[in-house]
């Protein structure tokens, strides 16, 4: 047997179809659509984007959301194709399993778990540092010990643990409960925004836009070109709704129309209020006005610059009232951005799961809610692990280069998809082949590149660990491969793993001679990582001669 080998087409259809055994098709293309703009509108808009220009890109923030835009109108119209020929939960797992073998798809499904976890923890934190600003107002101050993470001055962060259960005891009840509850979310925040973007537009300033692309300050990644394409990297994170979507095709009523449909307008509705909400937001008021500790809540100042200047140059808000509006409707929103980040995690390890590749546990399905409950128990778990001790920086930008790898995979499997399978049915085509998964491909490399090179280090360290696991636990109980595979299958694994090793190596010690933060601890982690791994690969080489 060989880790190459694909799971057959006909096999993924036959799984969607066993809807008695299976998970229920509620959802049809408003609900996926929906879902969509839930998982879009969230982080990016609320809060990365005051960040993002603060740091990186300035007025030009709005050139980032473009750019990152184009990568995802590349990326979706790959999903979209794949979501309709595989209407199977899984999202770019399974995708990757029918088009390049079971190896892939491990790969892509260990990445998706970076992605979906993370990404939810980030949003938590967000949501947490919200809530502390919300419940200021009303004169109750939460003892920051108690809403940061150890690296931040403080202990733990429970709002943000508890945003997670909350939002994990919601899909254990089932998948149609957390649509609905979803749609009522979806339809706030867009609300919002649209208001948003309608009264600020007549304050908007156009001394604020100049200069609109701030010169860089001679290093990478600060303002000018460097800075306009780093914001876009990572910004990135807040577009994986579409690909959330693709997790929900076995819960779907139609997929090979309703996925399509979900994804790609999704995709374009939140593309065009991102545009507008960051114009308004950097013509109000100066983009250094995000920077610090209140860059985390760009949009509550924003609000407070809405107003007519007296003499003295003091702004009197003209709509004191919107503040706090916004602020629950962005509490609103994360929570429905954690929401579909979980569903998406559970939905992967389900798939991964019925494959043999992990424990049995994550896709035993509740005898009364049909959802994998346990699964969901068991991420709730460890997304709020994540989001009591990790710092929102660093999970953030584990999430964008979790996410552009995800979207480079599944361009690279329509091509593949394509020469292998020319005559299998699509609902949905995607247009211009090869040139869209090409350009998909590009686009999306080229954000990563522009990535610092610690998340590059974590994304390695991380695929590393996946590497272990498969080699030691997916291989011995693969489904399709009956737990047996060739000599030749486990050298590829082991080859690849020290390519991993190798490459470590060299982004760690790049990153230490270059960056003028303390690195010590992270520098001399990799060193010891990659000697313990290079003794790791080496033995299972010797073992497959």
């Amino acid at each position: 047997m060989s880790i190459w080998k694909r799971k057959p087409l006909n096999q993924l259809l036959s799984e969607a179809d066993e809807s008695e055994k299976g998970l229920k098709k509620t959802l049809t293309a408003t609900g996926l659509t929906a879902l969509g703009v839930g998982a879009i509108i969230g982080a990016g808009l609320f809060s990365i984007t005051g960040m993002a220009a603060a740091q990186n890109a300035g007025p030009a923030i709005t050139i980032s959301f473009v750019v990152a835009a184009l990568g995802c109108v590349f990326a979706g119209l790959c999903y979209a194709e794949f979501s309709s020929m595989i209407p199977v939960a899984g999202s770019a797992y399974t995708y990757s399993f029918a088009t390049m073998g079971e190896f892939i798809a491990w790969i892509i499904g260990w990445d998706l778990v970076l992605e979906y976890a993370v990404g939810a923890a980030t949003v938590s934190i967000s949501w947490s540092r919200y809530l502390t600003k919300f419940l200021d107002g009303y004169g109750i101050h939460l003892n920051e010990q108690f809403t940061h993470s150890p690296f931040e001055g403080g202990l733990i962060n429970i709002p943000a643990v508890l945003i997670v259960m909350v939002m994990s005891l919601i899909l254990m009840r089932g998948t149609k409960e957390s649509a609905f509850v979803n749609g009522l979310i979806v339809l706030l925040k867009v609300s919002v925004v649209l208001v948003f973007i309608t009264l600020g537009w007549q304050y908007i300033k156009p001394e604020n836009f100049t200069p609109y692309i701030p010169e860089n300050k001679g290093a990478f990644g600060e303002f000018g070109f460097s800075g306009i394409i780093r914001a876009a990297a990572i910004v990135f994170f807040a577009y994986i709704g579409f690909d959330a979507v693709s997790t929900a095709a076995q819960e779907a009523k139609n997929p090979k129309r309703d996925m399509p449909i979900g994804i790609l307008l999704s995709l374009g509705i939140c593309t065009v209020l991102y545009i507008l909400f960051a114009h308004v937001m950097t013509g109000v008021v100066n983009y250094t006005a995000f920077a610090g500790a209140d860059g985390i809540a760009p949009v509550a100042i924003a609000i407070d610059h809405m107003g007519v200047a007296d003499a003295s140059g003091m702004i009197t808000p003209a709509y004191p009232w919107l503040n706090k509006a916004i602020i629950l409707a962005i509490l609103a929103g994360y929570a429905s951005v954690i929401l579909v980040m979980l569903m998406g995690q559970s939905r992967v390890f389900f798939s991964m799961s019925k494959d043999g590749l992990m424990p049995k546990v994550f896709s035993e399905v509740h005898p009364k809610y049909r959802t994998p409950a346990k699964n969901n128990m068991l991420f709730m778990l460890i997304v709020s692990l994540f989001a009591a001790f990790v710092p929102a920086r660093v999970v953030g930008e584990m999430t964008s280069i979790g996410t552009l790898f995800a979207f480079i995979l599944v361009c690279l499997g329509v091509l593949v998809m394509r020469n292998k399978m020319p005559e299998a049915p699509r609902a949905f085509r995607t247009p211009l082949v090869p040139l869209v998964p090409v350009l998909g491909v590009m686009v999306c490399l080229f954000m990563m590149v522009f990535l610092p090179l610690d998340t590059w280090i974590r994304l390695i360290v991380w695929m590393m660990i996946g590497f272990d696991i498969y080699l030691y636990y997916g291989m011995k109980n693969s489904v399709l491969n009956k737990g047996t595979f060739d000599n030749k299958s486990y050298k590829t694994v082991a080859l690849s793993g020290l390519g991993m090793v190798v490459a470590l190596l060299i982004v760690a010690v790049i990153h230490h001679s270059n960056e003028a933060v303390d690195d010590h601890f992270l520098y001399y982690f990799s060193i010891g990582f990659s000697i313990l791994h290079a003794v790791i690969y080496f033995l299972s080489l010797k073992k497959s001669k």
